[in-house]
C-alpha cells in the first residue's frame, strides 16, 4: 500500500570497442614505465658491458692496467682467462681478465 514495487533495471549493453579501449588505456603506464627503465637503465648498462668487454680483448703485454682490488700494474704474460699483473719488482700476480678496472696511459707506472 505504502510501498512502491521496484522493478530491477537491466544493464545497458556493453560497447564492442569500449572494452578494449580501457584496457589499453589501463595498460599504457606500465608499458610506459617498461620504456623508460629501459632507456635508463638497461640500454646504459649493455653500453657499459660491451665497452668493457673490448678493453679486455684489446690489452696487450706492457700495458700499465689497474685491477680489482685497486692495485696498480704491468701486464706481463696473458693468457685466455688469465693476466699475469708484475705489482712491485719482482713481484707477479694472476688475475682474471674480468678483474680488469681500467687500462692507463703509458707511462703512469713509475
Amino acid at each position: 500500500m505504502f510501498i512502491s514495487s521496484a522493478f530491477a533495471q537491466t544493464a545497458p549493453a556493453a560497447a564492442a570497442g569500449g572494452d578494449m579501449v580501457s584496457t589499453l588505456t589501463g595498460m599504457l603506464p606500465l608499458v610506459l614505465m617498461f620504456v623508460v627503465l629501459y632507456f635508463v637503465m638497461i640500454r646504459p648498462q649493455m653500453k657499459r658491458q660491451k665497452e668493457h668487454r673490448a678493453m679486455v680483448e684489446a690489452i696487450a703485454v706492457g700495458d700499465e692496467v689497474v685491477i680489482g682490488g685497486g692495485m696498480l700494474g704491468r701486464v706481463k704474460r696473458l693468457s685466455e682467462q688469465y693476466l699475469h699483473v708484475e705489482i712491485a719488482q719482482g713481484v707477479e700476480v694472476q688475475v682474471q681478465r674480468v678483474a680488469l678496472v681500467q687500462v692507463l696511459p703509458k707511462g703512469t707506472i713509475k
